[in-house]
């Protein structure tokens, strides 16, 4: 597409499709779109919240503010300037962004962003015991931080001792709650568009399901979460407010397609946020009362073979389009 050609039906149609490849919690997909000559509007769908792991929304807006990242990557892989306005419309709880698209011209990073962007995956099989340098998780939160929003390696041996307690706790909370694991059952095989696939939490031949929130919850089990080769990311912002987790999603995204360029896999560890007695230990504990924990990403080497590995359902285009 020239950068002097203003974006048709299709192209928009093509960003949102992109866009809709982005991580979201339970693979809900909780996002709508409008198209309407060069803007596209984002919604977060309240059909798909979790009521009980998301009574908040926050999950759903993060997820969402994955889904505008991926959406600007997408416009910038074809030539177009994205200009974003987050919460546009004051006194709409549902519409988080617009996005007015202009002829451009594309990023330097713009192709390994898109090529980053169509690889992604959510691998939960064991990482290799390749060790995560320290300096290439600070190198990493470097790339992805903005104001507000900060990507906080977590190298210290104490504070990664305190992220595995508070994880464990987080857990075992959720695992106490019935709640919990009915939520989840019924996310796993949902169907053929969205949720979690049992193939997905399985290591490929191997009928025996990988360590995941979707699986054990045997104490024995849980060291297998994170592994001392394995990196972590703690991503903050400095408010808690729809604004700020909007765009601890675009973080989140920046981090996870930046991860996957060089070669990384990532798993976001959501329970210990989800719980709000461990996200408050979360808060003072490792951060000082400054910062509200968004996300915790658990970062390794991937395996052999996993870009090959299918991902997860997408709903159709059609169903994510509102008019």
């Amino acid at each position: 597409m020239s950068a002097r050609t203003s974006p048709g039906p299709t192209t928009l149609r093509r960003i949102v499709e992109l866009a809709c490849r982005a991580p979201s919690i339970h693979n809900t997909q909780p996002w709508l779109w409008r198209i309407s000559d060069t803007r596209i509007d984002l919604y977060g769908d309240p059909t798909r919240q979790l009521p009980v792991a998301d009574s908040r929304g926050r999950s759903l807006t993060v997820s969402c503010g994955a889904a505008l990242h991926h959406a600007q990557v997408a416009a910038d892989a074809v030539g177009l300037d994205a200009r974003v306005a987050r919460l546009p419309t004051p006194g709409s709880h549902d519409h988080l962004a617009t996005i007015d698209l202009a002829p451009g011209r594309r990023s330097a990073h713009a192709t390994a962003d898109l090529r980053a962007l169509e690889r992604r995956r959510t691998d939960r099989s064991r990482f290799t015991s390749w060790p995560m340098s320290d300096e290439r998780l600070a190198a990493l939160s470097r790339a992805v931080s903005r104001d507000g929003v900060q990507v906080v390696p977590m190298t210290n041996v104490s504070e990664r001792f305190r992220l595995e307690f508070l994880l464990r706790r987080a857990i075992a909370r959720e695992s106490s709650d019935p709640r919990y694991d009915e939520e989840q059952r019924q996310w796993i095989d949902r169907s053929p568009a969205d949720g979690i696939p049992s193939a997905a939490v399985c290591a490929g031949a191997d009928p025996r399901p990988r360590m995941s929130r979707f699986t054990s919850h045997d104490p024995m089990d849980l060291d297998e979460l994170v592994q001392s080769s394995d990196g972590l990311l703690l991503i903050s912002t400095e408010e808690d407010d729809r604004a700020a987790w909007l765009q601890a999603g675009e973080v989140l995204s920046a981090a996870w397609l930046r991860a996957t360029t060089d070669g990384l896999s990532v798993v976001p560890l959501s329970q210990v946020v989800e719980i709000e007695e461990t996200r408050l230990a979360l808060t003072h504990e490792l951060l000082g009362g400054r910062a509200a924990p968004q996300a915790l990403l658990r970062i390794g080497w991937q395996e052999i073979g996993h870009s090959t590995r299918p991902l997860t359902p997408r709903r159709p285009v059609d169903d994510v389009l509102i008019t």
